[in-house]
């Protein structure tokens, strides 16, 4: 019988972001992994449930950008 090893994990550090819901115009806080330079998720929002579209991008300087579209918005 092999013996367990711990493979130890790479770390991340999570970030906590105030963003303004394009719906209610509530300020909410979103948890933001930065590891990923650029990314599309959806989250709903904390206080009024509507499904708000986010895109994350790391600029180079290591700051986040996140964008809060609604549904019919896009990205361009």
């Amino acid at each position: 019988m092999a013996a367990n090893t711990l493979i130890p994990e790479a770390r991340v550090d999570l970030q906590n972001l105030t963003v303004q819901c394009p719906y209610c115009w509530s300020e909410i806080e979103i948890i933001v992994d930065p590891s990923d330079p650029s990314e599309h998720f959806i989250e709903d929002c904390s206080v009024c449930c509507r499904p708000i579209h986010f895109h994350k991008i790391i600029q180079d300087d290591g700051a986040i950008e996140l964008i809060a579209k609604h549904e019919d918005e896009s990205y361009d």
